[in-house]
């Protein structure tokens, strides 16, 4: 029997305006979401699928932003059907958070950071729902403990700034959760958690997508994600819809070649690969804007780019017969989280607790783990970002562990750090050339701003910009680029040593490989070293000749990254590993037939 349709988009197209051009960001879109089932919409940053979103949540700014023509049909159980493009302001907020709720990709900038979190999801919940404050707090610390937000209580009390990442993205899932919606537009919802808790929060989605037969658009580049979720699939491409189809038939015969590129992507996890496809490598576009397909084969171009073990092994036994370029030794960073009646601390947290490794010249070491491990913590105590509390840190021979801080801002030069969120890296007020520029000004290399400006210039083409991005404000680049520029800069110093934070996770996945592969030539061509902080795994097996895995602020495993990942010792790697979205077809077959049987 044919599932109730909830949504309906019919030939939506939304366009922004500006002085000089006229864009459709949506140009066409039709497609139509049914009771209980998920939607998965994918495409590169700029292809519209979160201004498609933003659409069916009235929320696009205008100006610039309208939309200009078709239909988006939502067919409440109360209000019977409703063109939301038609209706006033104030019908539209009966519906939004209510009945059509909405997971925004950026935490940080979706919560408000004056008011604490609970009070937040709170409001939403008195907003819609008949209950008093004393009910709204119980229900709001329930939702807290469902998305596995750890000491719910204090998180209650907590305000955005003084969680991680993840934990915020926990907030936002609760509070659109929080009034049970028939709709639930989820955008980029998993991008900033680790893979355990991905799992959790999907399984979380599903379980409450169960509950109310709700249906679901879930926004990602993870196409991993997409693959065990997703019902059907609908491919983005420059505002279009290019192809959508059954989530089996999308995976096993990709048509379009934009899709066939999205599917090569993905870095592999049962191969290593000396550099990843791009869509790039199977479409190009001519003058006219039609998309003309590479005709190689997927699978032919992949053999071409598979590292052989014994190509490995030879490379591995030149890289670690070097002296070490950083040792740590019972590194221990803690932090206060008690503090008595006079602000003295009564009790501590290890967030880096006992770590001794070596990292070596030319290597890439690889640190993963769930968010709160540890890990980015290390990251910013190598650089003395944040102070010890015990241990030492060694860099090129000299302990750098109590050095001044004049002594350290001068080693700064060599050893930098690209931080996860680029947009809050760089200076709304400063253009990016003026960002590349401004290290080489404090550091005094070359003789004037003439000179170092041509060196910026050569440091954007070198990261596949142009020179006329140089007077640009970081607002109008997107997430890749931006990422890029930081890249140019963190390259302005010519440092020896990288710690990569998170540097690619809010990036889709064709930009991410696109960034992953700059990453790799970089390295081969200045010999940088690097430790490479993700959770996501797939891309630390990829990028990695070692890797560290780290849990509760110790480190778990440590060796050979392909070795950990086809023979994992603890049962935390194994839990790590296992939660990985692969995307496999088998994978997909089990995860609709498991539907299937839940249905009956």
């Amino acid at each position: 029997m044919a599932k109730e349709i909830l949504l309906e988009i019919k030939n939506l197209v939304t366009e922004f305006r500006s002085d000089e051009d006229i864009i459709k960001a949506v140009n066409n879109v039709s497609f139509s979401l049914s009771r209980g089932e998920t939607i998965g919409i994918v495409g590169e940053s700029g292809s519209g699928k979160s201004v498609t979103s933003l659409s069916i949540m009235r929320l696009i700014p205008n100006p610039p932003g309208k939309i200009t023509g078709g239909e988006i049909i939502y067919h409440s159980k109360t209000k019977g059907s409703i063109d939301i493009t038609k209706i006033s302001e104030k019908e539209m907020r009966t519906l939004r958070g209510n009945e059509i709720a909405m997971i925004f990709q950026e935490p940080m900038t979706s919560l408000n950071p004056v008011f604490t979190c609970g009070n937040q999801v709170m409001e939403a919940i008195l907003l819609h729902q008949h209950l008093s404050k004393k009910e709204a707090k119980e229900k709001t610390i329930e939702l807290f403990k469902k998305v596995q937000l750890p000491r719910p209580e204090i998180i209650f009390s907590s305000y955005p700034h003084q969680l991680s990442g993840g934990q915020k993205q926990r907030v936002m899932i609760a509070m659109a959760m929080s009034c049970s919606p028939s709709v639930l537009i989820a955008d980029e919802p998993t991008t900033a958690l680790d893979v355990t808790v991905q799992a959790t929060i999907i399984d979380l989605m599903q379980e409450l997508q169960r509950e109310n037969d709700m249906g679901i658009i879930f926004i990602t580049h993870d196409l991993g994600v997409i693959a065990e979720l997703a019902d059907k699939v609908v491919v983005m491409y420059k505002g279009k819809i290019v192809e959508q189809g059954n989530v089996l038939d999308i995976f096993s015969n990709p048509q379009h070649p934009y899709t066939k590129g999205l599917l090569a992507c993905r870095p592999p996890l049962d191969k290593r690969l000396k550099w990843l496809p791009t869509v790039s490598d199977f479409m190009s576009v001519n003058k006219e804007g039609e998309i003309i397909e590479n005709k190689q084969s997927v699978n032919d171009s992949i053999q071409k780019l598979v590292i052989t073990n014994e190509e490995r092994a030879t490379a591995h036994k030149l890289l670690y017969a070097k002296q070490p370029v950083l040792q740590l030794k019972n590194l221990k960073t803690s932090f206060p989280i008690n503090k008595g009646m006079f602000g003295k601390p009564t009790a501590f947290v290890n967030a880096v607790d006992d770590i001794t490794f070596d990292v070596f010249p030319g290597e890439t070491l690889g640190l993963v783990g769930e968010s709160g491990c540890g890990k980015t913590t290390l990251g910013r105590t190598i650089l003395r970002l944040i102070e010890p509390t015990s241990g030492t840190i060694i860099l090129n021979g000299k302990d750098i562990t109590h050095i001044s801080k004049s002594e350290m801002m001068k080693l700064r030069k060599d050893i930098q750090i690209i931080f996860q969120d680029p947009y809050s890296s760089l200076n709304p007020r400063i253009t990016i050339g003026n960002a590349i520029m401004e290290p080489m000004q404090v550091h005094g290399i070359l003789k004037n701003d003439e000179e170092r400006k041509k060196k910026v210039i050569e440091l954007l083409e070198r990261v596949n910009m142009t020179e006329s991005q140089f007077n640009r404000y970081p607002h109008e680049f997107s997430g890749g680029q931006r990422q890029r520029v930081c890249i140019a800069r963190a390259l302005a110093l010519q440092p020896k040593f990288i710690i990569c934070d998170e540097s690619v996770s809010a990036l889709d996945v064709s930009v991410q490989a696109q960034v992953l592969n700059l990453l790799n030539e970089l390295k081969r061509e200045f010999d940088f070293t690097y430790i490479f902080i993700s959770h996501d795994l797939s891309v630390v097996k990829f990028m990695s000749d070692r890797m560290v895995v780290m849990n509760k602020g110790r480190i778990e495993e440590m060796g050979d990254a392909d070795t950990i990942y086809n023979n994992p010792k603890t049962d935390y790697t194994k839990k790590l590993i296992s939660a990985i979205p692969k995307g496999q077809l088998n994978d997909i077959k089990e995860s609709i037939e498991k539907k299937k049987q839940i249905l009956n």
